[in-house]
């Protein structure tokens, strides 16, 4: 992966998600074949932070009823970057 903008899609904002902000730890939905250095490169380079820990999960697909079919909606998966102590992303915009 060569291109930053697509290793991170989007933050994701949950409830947990926000409590892990407090830690200075930041969930964010990435592209299924990027690795964590490339995780931790982007996350670098896009908001000018020091990364110290990336963790990933991959997210499995689940099945969803349409009536008398069932489909399966697309997993992904999602990192939780840790950053260095001082160092913060603002996700809000505000």
């Amino acid at each position: 992966m060569t291109d930053l903008y697509t290793v991170l899609k989007r933050p994701l904002v949950t409830e947990k998600a926000s409590q892990l902000a407090a830690e200075n730890k930041y969930v964010f939905e990435v592209d299924r074949r990027a690795n964590k250095i490339e995780i931790a490169r982007a996350a670098e380079t896009l908001f000018k932070v020091k990364v110290v820990d990336v963790t990933t999960t991959a997210i499995r697909p689940k099945a969803k009823r349409l009536g008398a079919r069932t489909i399966e909606i697309a997993g992904g998966k999602k990192a939780v970057i840790t950053l260095a102590e001082g160092s913060s992303i603002d996700i809000y915009g505000g």
